[in-house]
């Protein structure tokens, strides 16, 4: 597979907003005209697919100035026993639904995971099970906060099943740390992660995010060495997008302390070459995996599948979201929870479930989505699958789509063949502009602006 290829001139020029697809349609199409009716029908329409749990943790012990997680932060522990009442209502009203199905996958985000105690995280742990069929051998990961967490939580959470951790780091440098309000023991992270291996842990994962108050070329490539040396199985680096409209913590993040563009595309570009000399593969947009890993390896077999969650290997699941804000993907159908939690404890004692919007996607929005995640799943498209699938001639159902795409094929970011498009090397990194040429939706440009920009 060929490396990537650093182009700062088509960075800058194609530098837009666009979605990040994880969904297609993007959850902005979510509509409350969606009903229970819809949602029971998604449930039974692929009864023999295996199923992936979400299940959303609220609750922060400490606000993060930059996240734009859907959280809410408090010291009160007892308010995680509430939310697990209301969360085994909806379990058990939405479990009887997929009694034949076969669990592979649980995933617990947030919020913070991990601020769950061990005796509530066992109870949540134990209510999944004991209303699922869990696979022996399903894939159970969980996003940890390395703040507030005691080591021998690691051994607890392998006890109850876990066998992958993503850890957020973000930084390792001090200054940025006081400036996102995230202070971190650099030594204890070490810990953490050298007892995960010890533990037999099968996947680490660890997040940073580049832009941040304060960050140098310099002092993100210093935390980059210390990363290396954590040896992760898998890293995500994301791109700070700072939305003080939309999320009232960033207002704490001055602008002036942030760094300049070129200085964010210069840490992503040192960024890109350190971890591909390292040995790491990278996945897409702000993925990067060892080539043994089995994102990497589900990539180079082009089953490689992308949802909610970002990159995953269970291409073929049903995903089930519980919890406050949570959203499922069951065949062509998305349904999302409600997203305050006042209104998601409401809606479960009066229904036994939180459903708050949904969509149902056309015949059309089901074959633009194989095509986008065909795309930034693997970089390349072929039409024949296609072509058979849905019973098109690509190139004349495409016509459209074909002639925005000349422009990018032009300046050197794919080649459009008459068989399949294939993205060159330059044209990785820019992957989510072409996905815009197949995205009908998002032609209306004044959604764009709800986007953050694709570097």
């Amino acid at each position: 597979m060929s490396e990537i290829e650093w182009d700062l001139n088509l960075i800058q020029k194609y530098n837009q907003s666009g979605p990040r697809y994880t969904s297609y349609p993007t959850a902005l199409e979510f509509s409350d005209d969606y009903t229970e009716q819809d949602f029971l029908q998604a449930s039974q329409r692929y009864p023999d697919r295996p199923l992936s749990l979400y299940v959303h943790i609220p609750f922060c012990h400490k606000l993060c100035y930059f996240c734009a997680c859907n959280k809410i932060i408090t010291r009160h522990q007892h308010k995680a026993d509430i939310y697990l009442d209301y969360l085994e209502k909806e379990v058990q009203q939405r479990a009887k639904l997929f009694t034949q199905r076969n669990v592979t996958q649980i995933h617990w985000g947030g919020g913070t995971p991990t601020y769950l105690s061990e005796q509530q995280s066992a109870r949540l742990m134990q209510m999944l099970r004991d209303n699922f069929q869990v696979d022996p051998a399903a894939e159970i990961s969980i996003e940890m906060d390395p703040r507030e967490i005691e080591l021998s939580m690691l051994d607890h959470l392998r006890h109850i099943g876990f066998n992958r951790i993503s850890m957020g780091i973000q930084d390792f440098n001090k200054d940025v740390q006081t400036a996102i309000n995230r202070i971190q023991d650099e030594a204890f992270i070490f810990s953490l992660m050298k007892k995960a291996r010890e533990l037999g842990f099968t996947s680490t994962n660890i997040d940073l995010i580049y832009g941040l108050p304060f960050q140098t070329v310099e002092s993100f490539m210093a935390t980059l060495q210390r990363v290396s040396e954590l040896n992760p199985d898998r890293m995500s680096v994301f791109n700070y997008a700072h939305l003080p409209s939309r999320f009232a913590g960033q207002h704490k993040i001055k602008d002036a302390t942030l760094p300049p563009p070129t200085s964010k595309l210069t840490i992503l570009q040192k960024t890109i070459e350190t971890l591909t000399a390292a040995g790491y593969r990278f996945i897409g947009m702000d993925h990067f995996a060892k080539p043994d890993d089995e994102l990497a390896i589900a990539q180079q077999n082009g089953v490689l599948h992308r949802n909610f969650q970002g990159y995953t290997t269970q291409e073929e699941a049903d995903l089930l979201g519980l919890g406050v804000s949570a959203i499922s993907l069951m065949g062509d159908h998305y349904a999302q929870n409600q997203k305050e939690l006042k209104q998601y404890y409401a809606d479960v004692e009066d229904h036994g479930n939180a459903l708050h919007k949904g969509f149902v996607m056309s015949q059309e929005d089901c074959l633009r989505r194989d095509v986008i995640k065909a795309l930034i799943c693997n970089f390349k498209l072929d039409y024949a699958p296609l072509e058979q699938q849905y019973g098109i001639d690509f190139k004349v159902h495409f016509a459209e789509d074909l002639a925005l795409l000349k422009p990018l094929a032009e300046d050197g970011l794919l080649t459009l063949g008459d068989t399949a498009l294939t993205v060159s090397a330059k044209g990785r990194l820019l992957i989510r502009n072409i996905c815009l040429c197949f995205d009908t939706y998002s032609r209306q440009l004044a959604k764009r602006q709800q986007f953050s920009r694709i570097i």
